[in-house]
């Protein structure tokens, strides 16, 4: 077949030499990992679909992913596990987030995988989501930005990358049963923008549809989410499959669902003998089965599957660790930093360090995510954890010998924690202290915004002891610091992956200048969410086979669009850290604003290295009021490396979509004629500078 023809001609030249029952084959696939005899070309993994040789389509041989190749449980796997979802969004670089993509799709080609089940963009918008680690933060400019990127590195490779979970699949908690409730409008202007952008940057050729109900309907069979809005309004033109275990009836393919993923977790196979016979009865039509294979195989080609079939090979692990490291240095965020404690100084005689199991690894989020790279230690699963999946894994990069190899004429000492008043009395006679506190989430549950065991209490022991005391916080996101004013500097290292122990060192020690910025909202307070009280928390729900099936209840998004610092800005409520935030070891000065108007909104204005060290500022641009509407939204940004002393312009150019509200009655964005008021500074809360333009009215197509 000619290669210069369009993916779509191509596969209608196949699908024209196609029976319905191989159409229809391709349109469910199974779950290996739960075969007893697997076939002989599939991988032990998430999923496997068979190709047709005698029409030259290969098999989907597909895992999960986005922070890595995922381990399945093979054996002795050498996969390099990336930072996770937060970490890279911290870093708030889409170049990064690019090479992060690619390094883990050349990963999947040598180990034969063509399908990569990455690309989640779910935003944060309650802190204890337990799958937050996995996702790009709160914002849908920043998320799709950086989701966008890191797919269209993995499709760089010539496989396929997913982009999921569609939609408003925002908590763990009853995920199967749950449904989303939102106003359209809120949908399209927040967690459907996400996508939306996500895919017109990194054109996904498959899209993940979720496990929860969006206004009572599943949302692999919500035909407004899947045909409505993905293939009407958005032109979306790859297919969608399903979540493992998401598909309730033969009627999704009517809704908009191209191929059901991981067959054995359904009720019944519903897209084989039950769709054939829907068809041959006239309740699902032939030409919906040809929509159906099209989509799949378009992508196929689109992607590069058929020029450039998948052969196993070794991995170059040492190089792809670096890709990992580099993200991770990257994204650490400083929130505190007293009288200039970090970096230590290299005469630091005594360093003590404390607790998060710094002498094992890091540690990383668990779930169908989960990479398990040779070394990795695990400790078993807390109460209320999934009944599948494994324990809480550290990855073999222990801090506490990273730091050991920067102080090399020091005495650093290790200490586990375990006993809040030992380690106090060894903080006294410290130089410095560092103390590590981890949290462990994953996949099919939620967690606590609060440390987990005693953990406050034994940084609040150290830093009472030792106000020289550096906290360098894992975590899958925001958690409450009840010890944070006792503490002389804070760090927020995220899981950071293959090489995150030394990741965390180069930070402490100033060989590397932090960078990263919060890509969430740290409340205060549980006070401070828009659910308080978590839904569902009332059913004490445990995931898993033989678990009991929770009782459906609704989850209400009253705060609409204005997720995160957005309503923070609404409210007036200070949180405990803003969007955006993060310190330096430099300074930086903003000046000379200028806003410039029209089609939309042009900022420029000079950024200055007022600091001693060479380092990078990330100028944010805002949307603080419209004509019309009053939420300030992030509209832009920019990454400045910049020598001690010095100035360079900045100029961030407002997308003219993210100026306008989704407008029901017109089906369309409406931006509003007249004058725009924007703020640039180093996070949401601070407006180093402030201007205004005039903008011209606009309709814009979804």
């Amino acid at each position: 077949m000619n290669p210069k023809l369009s993916p779509d001609r191509r596969a209608d030249l196949v699908i024209g030499q196609m029976t319905l029952d191989e159409q229809i084959a391709l349109l469910h696939g199974v779950f290996p990992r739960l075969m007893a005899k697997p076939p002989a070309d599939a991988i032990q993994a998430a999923g496997y679909v068979p190709g047709l040789s005698r029409l030259g389509i290969p098999a989907l041989t597909e895992s999960d992913a986005s922070l890595g190749i995922a381990n399945a449980g093979r054996k002795d796997d050498d996969a390099t596990p990336l930072p996770s979802g937060v970490a890279l969004a911290a870093t708030w670089d889409p170049k990064t987030a690019f090479a992060s993509g690619a390094m883990i799709g050349k990963q999947a080609r040598q180990k034969g995988f063509n399908v990569l089940l990455a690309g989640g963009v779910n935003l944060l918008r309650d802190p204890r989501n337990g799958r937050n680690f996995e996702y790009l933060g709160e914002d849908p400019l920043l998320a799709g930005t950086m989701a966008g990127a890191s797919i269209d590195g993995i499709q760089s490779n010539h496989i396929v990358s997913t982009i999921k979970h569609f939609a408003i699949n925002d908590q763990e908690t009853g995920r199967m049963v749950l449904s989303a409730e939102i106003d359209e409008t809120a949908l399209r202007e927040s967690d459907l923008l996400a996508f939306e952008i996500a895919i017109e940057a990194g054109h996904p050729g498959s899209v993940m549809c979720a496990y929860n109900r969006v206004g009572g309907i599943y949302a692999c069979e919500n035909p407004f989410l899947l045909t409505d809005v993905l293939r009407t309004d958005w032109h979306y033109p790859g297919w969608v499959m399903s979540d493992w275990g998401a598909v309730h009836s033969v009627a999704a393919a009517k809704a908009g669902l191209d191929q059901e993923s991981g067959q054995q977790l359904d009720k019944k196979v519903f897209f084989d003998a039950p769709l054939k016979a829907a068809v041959q009865g006239g309740d699902v039509s032939a030409a919906r089965v040809r929509e159906m294979t099209h989509r799949l195989l378009r992508s196929m080609f689109a992607a590069g599957l058929f020029e450039h079939p998948i052969q196993a090979d070794g991995l170059d692990t040492a190089a792809d660790s670096l890709v990992a490291g580099h993200a991770a240095e990257q994204g650490i965020v400083l929130l505190k930093n007293e009288r200039g404690l970090l970096p230590l100084a290299a005469g630091a005689r005594r360093i003590l360090v404390v607790g998060g199991h710094a002498d094992v690894g890091v540690i990383s989020g668990g779930g169908s995510s989960q990479v398990i790279p040779p070394g990795s230690t695990s400790f078993p699963k807390p109460k209320g954890a999934p009944l599948w999946g494994d324990g809480q894994m550290y990855h073999p990069s222990a801090p506490l010998a990273a730091i050991r190899a920067r102080a090399p004429g020091g005495e650093v000492t290790f200490n586990d924690g375990a006993d809040p008043a030992a380690a106090a009395a060894l903080a006294r006679n410290a130089d410095v202290v560092v103390v590590f506190a981890t949290q462990w989430a994953s996949e099919g549950m939620d967690v606590s915004m609060t440390l987990p065991g005693e953990q406050d209490a034994l940084i609040a022991a150290v830093t009472a002891a030792n106000p020289k005391t550096v906290v360098v916080l894992e975590t899958a996101g925001p958690v409450l610091m009840p010890w944070r004013d006792g503490a002389g500097a804070i760090l927020e290292a995220w899981y950071p992956g293959a090489r995150g122990g030394e990741a965390i060192a180069k930070v402490l020690f100033g060989q590397v200048n932090p960078q990263g910025r919060l890509p969430m909202t740290f409340p205060a307070s549980e006070a401070q969410l828009a659910r308080p009280t978590l839904p569902g928390a009332d059913q004490a729900i445990v995931e898993g086979f033989g678990a009991p099936t929770p009782k459906p209840f609704d989850v209400h998004y009253p705060e609409g669009s204005d997720v995160g610092y957005r309503g923070f800005a609404k409210s007036g409520d200070k949180p405990l850290y803003p969007f955006g935030y993060g310190l330096s070891y430099s300074a930086f000065r903003y000046s000379g604003l200028k806003v410039t108007g029209g089609k939309t909104l042009t900022a420029s204005f000079t950024v200055t290295n007022t600091g001693p060290r060479a380092g990078t500022e990330t100028p944010q641009l805002y949307l603080t009021v419209g004509p019309r509407r009053r939420q300030q939204r992030l509209i832009g940004w920019s990454k400045v490396a910049l020598n001690p002393g010095e100035s360079r312009p900045v100029t961030v150019v407002a997308p003219q979509r993210m100026l306008a509200d989704w407008d029901v009655k017109a089906h369309g964005w409406r931006v509003d004629g007249g004058a725009y008021k924007v703020a640039v500074g180093p996070d949401a809360a601070t407006a180093a500078l402030e201007g205004s333009a005039m903008v011209q009215a606009a309709s814009l197509k979804p």
